[in-house]
């Protein structure tokens, strides 16, 4: 596999509420979930994870609660709140504007000297 791409700033919070919204999950699942979705293309590090998990809490977009893995190991379970998920919809309509933008610009023919 090639080296993991390294996430642009900003990006790692809406990657981890879209997780979310699928189930709650904790760190190891997030992660898992993520570099499976972008085929290990993206890598990501514990301690920016858990430090994104920490700071999208403080902010009520997410919520923990502790429980039980299916080991049964106990382990702290995100999941999204209804302000996180209307943080996420407004980050991907920003995001999916931006991504369009950059790639008209990349996608432009060249001027040939």
């Amino acid at each position: 596999m090639p080296d993991a791409l390294p996430l642009l700033k900003g990006t790692l919070d809406v990657l981890v509420l879209k997780a979310l919204c699928w189930q709650p999950m904790h760190g190891f699942e997030i992660t898992t979930w993520l570099e499976t979705r972008s085929n290990g293309a993206l890598g990501i590090q514990d301690s920016a994870l858990y430090q994104a998990l920490h700071r999208m809490e403080e902010r009520d977009l997410i919520a923990a609660e502790w429980g039980v893995t299916e080991k049964g190991q106990r382990a702290c379970y995100y999941s999204v709140t209804r302000q996180g998920r209307k943080h996420l919809a407004a980050a991907t309509a920003q995001w999916t504007r931006y991504a369009d933008a950059v790639t008209g610009i990349l996608a432009s023919p060249s001027k040939a000297r």
